[in-house]
């Protein structure tokens, strides 16, 4: 796992200068994950096209926008056109919850 956190970070540093060092770099640390059956983390599987399954970097082949309704991140990847979209759900706090005399019964405050 520190060869491909290392290839991921050095192809997101060498994404500005030289994008096809990055684009490399990202493919072999995505066939290591793949020859030794790895699952990446959700930050780093964001950093992968789920079309074309090139590096995205956002900002320079990748759009982010964060939609309101209904809350989401859409990635769209401007190579192949691709859109992943990404539903935020919102947590329920304990604090509108109240519980009544019967202990069985929830109601909202």
């Amino acid at each position: 796992m520190q060869r491909i956190d290392i290839l991921l970070e050095n192809a997101l540093k060498n994404a500005r200068d030289n994008m096809n060092l990055a684009q490399r770099q990202a493919s072999i640390a995505r066939r290591i994950c793949m020859k030794f059956n790895i699952r990446l983390p959700y930050e780093k599987k964001q950093l992968f096209c789920k079309g074309c399954k090139k590096f995205i970097v956002p900002g320079l082949n990748a759009l982010v926008r964060v939609e309101s309704r209904p809350k989401a991140v859409r990635i769209k990847c401007l190579e192949c056109g691709h859109v992943y979209r990404k539903i935020i759900e919102r947590k329920k706090s304990d604090q509108n919850l109240n519980i009544s005399n019967d202990g069985d019964k929830l109601q909202k405050a």
